[in-house]
């Protein structure tokens, strides 16, 4: 597989990363064994980035990524963890010690001295314009608590706003043939800032795996059971915020343009396919 440059941080990782939150919570019942499983297939792939976060199953997506990382100490891996959703979303918690406690968390459950990149998880709008807050950001990287740090979005704007941040290494976000639009100013001027993008929700939640049909009935305890509209939390996060039989249909047309040689890009010029976000 490529292994790309991401940002500026000078090490090269797949340009195919895995998310592991399926590994800790909210998509079905996922054993150890099958989960260890996942991590060494996707190695074997040739992937070496792994996204996880401190909530995914309370810990256990790092937990287990973290024994991986003991069992294959040569694979090369860079993870990419994430803080903040410990606590109500409000910014007042954004706090330097706050960040340290939830950092020495990570950091024990991978079992490493220093988290590759940390990424604040969707934080509430109010903490891009906050110099606090990235004071103490940059405060983890002398601390060597982090090697780097970043920010998982939900708007354009928020994007766009971390990116202006000088320590910013990467930015997350929805990017999909179901949301474009960071196609058009994100992407850009993350390359001209070099700043990292990794792309967020890629397959729509499964949508266009081609693994599903209209009849298809997910597990109660799965985020596309629960949030299919924004029950619980963000409904971006939920097949990218659209519905279920409409990507279905949507994921079918896809195909046939894959297998035509075109694009959804190219095909949203002609009228076709949604830009949000």
């Amino acid at each position: 597989m490529e292994q790309r440059e991401f940002g500026r941080l000078g090490r090269k990782v797949s340009v195919v990363g895995l998310g592991t939150w399926q590994l800790g919570a909210d998509w079905g019942e996922v054993g150890e064994k099958d989960a260890l499983a996942v991590l060494d297939a996707a190695v074997e792939a040739g992937v070496t980035f792994f996204d996880t976060a401190d909530v995914y199953g309370d810990g256990r997506s790092e937990q287990l990524i973290g024994r991986y990382l003991r069992e294959r100490p040569d694979a090369g891996i860079f993870v990419a963890t994430k803080m903040g959703r410990r606590l109500p979303q409000l910014a007042e918690h954004y706090t330097l010690d706050n960040f340290r406690a939830w950092t020495d968390r990570s950091r024990a459950n991978l079992g490493v001295d220093t988290l590759d990149l940390v990424q604040l998880h969707c934080p509430p709008s109010s903490v891009h314009s906050s110099a606090a807050v990235f004071d103490a950001l940059d405060t983890l990287v002398a601390e060597e608590r982090v090697a780097a740090y970043g920010v998982s979005v939900e708007t354009c704007a928020e994007a766009l706003a971390a990116i202006a941040r000088p320590g910013t290494a990467s930015v997350q976000i929805i990017l999909n043939p179901f949301r474009l639009k960071p196609l058009e100013e994100v992407v850009p001027a993350a390359r001209e800032a070099g700043v990292g993008i990794i792309a967020r929700v890629p397959l729509a939640s499964g949508l266009l795996s081609g693994k599903y049909t209209k009849d298809t009935v997910f597990a109660e305890n799965d985020h596309r059971t629960f949030n299919r509209h924004g029950e619980m939390f963000d409904q971006g996060e939920t097949f990218s915020g659209v519905g279920f039989e409409e990507g279905i249909e949507a994921a079918v047309e896809f195909a046939g343009l894959a297998r035509a040689g075109a694009t959804p890009r190219r095909r949203r010029c002609g009228g076709s396919s949604s830009s949000r976000a």
